[in-house]
């Protein structure tokens, strides 16, 4: 089972420190959260995984493999894919043409090309918005599109940022269903948000991170009666026994429309 690791990683701005020693590790078919405050480093870490900045120290790494100074299109032909906070879709596209526009990178017949759309339409559950244009889509129905379009490639591991904002609560736990869906097909899941209940709900482990350093790490439950994370994120108010799992995310799923 392959390992996508951050080793010791630092990224400064302006002189100011926003990462400093950051070392975490997801594996294939976990699912795990990266929470924070705002300005904590959060987004800058997704950028060094991804390769769209490079770190002043520390690396990367792929299984075995150092991939620090790879570009991002060639740590995409390794199986890193990454769904930015900011809208990511062809607005005056329709679905169908959003996910092909991607599609048309990769070495296909017309005939692949037409299955691998078919496929990731059914399996995000927006075979019946196919020729919607973008621009009249919800936020869930958005967001299930720019999942799609990060699966063209076939990841082991996606990183998503913000994957809750700006939708629906149960626009929210349909996107909580796919995520656990890709963990159930063996990819690995690097994730941040600021919902932290619903991230939690389906982390395997969490980092919690804030002033550019991790600060807590470990499973959900542990996360949520640390006083190191209550004080920094979660907040005094939230008591060590508050609830925030309301099923078992493998029974999640099946109520998701995908």
């Amino acid at each position: 089972m392959m390992q996508l690791s951050t080793d010791n990683l630092v990224k400064s701005f302006k002189r100011r420190r926003v990462v400093d020693k950051v070392s975490l590790a997801v594996n294939q078919g976990e699912v795990v959260g990266l929470l924070g405050p705002n300005g904590a480093g959060k987004t800058t870490i997704f950028y060094m995984v991804v390769g769209l900045i490079g770190p002043e120290e520390g690396s990367i790494s792929l299984g075995d493999e150092d991939i620090t100074e790879l570009p991002m299109y060639k740590r995409a032909r390794k199986g890193i894919s990454y769904l930015p906070q900011e809208p990511s879709v062809f607005r005056k596209l329709t679905v169908k043409e959003n996910i092909k526009a991607i599609i048309e990178f990769l070495e296909l017949s017309e005939e692949e090309g037409e299955k691998k759309l078919k496929g990731l339409l059914e399996e995000l559950g927006i075979a019946h918005i196919a020729d919607s244009k973008a621009y009249s889509l919800s936020g869930g129905e958005r967001r299930r599109v720019e999942i799609a379009r990060s699966l063209v490639n076939s990841p082991s591991f996606i990183l998503l940022d913000e994957p809750f904002a700006g939708i629906d609560p149960i626009a929210v736990a349909d996107i909580q269903g796919i995520i656990v869906k890709l963990k159930s097909k063996g990819i690995g899941v690097l994730l941040t948000d600021h919902n932290w209940r619903e991230t939690l709900g389906i982390c395997d482990r969490a980092y919690i991170i804030d002033g550019g350093r991790i600060i807590e790490m470990g499973a959900p439950e542990a996360i949520m009666k640390s006083k190191k994370a209550r004080e920094a994120y979660l907040g005094e108010r939230f008591g060590e026994t508050t609830e925030f799992r309301s099923q078992n995310p493998a029974a999640r799923i099946n109520n998701t429309k995908t």
